[in-house]
């Protein structure tokens, strides 16, 4: 019966962490995307130039 219980434990704990690594990525996937689209459509500064995409990016 223990033999049982630790391989049903085994098999959550590891159905739990693919689920979490995959959500994981898939969140990776859409911040990389919107980091990337960033650089695309970021709105135009004054005199014509391009806008930054984050406060403390600096030239």
């Amino acid at each position: 019966m223990i033999p049982l219980l630790l391989v049903l434990l085994l098999a959550l704990i590891l159905f739990g962490a693919g689920f979490a690594l995959k959500a994981l990525w898939w969140i990776a996937v859409i911040v990389l995307v919107v980091w990337l689209l960033g650089f695309v459509v970021r709105p135009a500064a004054s005199g014509g130039r391009r806008g930054r995409w984050y406060r403390w990016y600096r030239w």
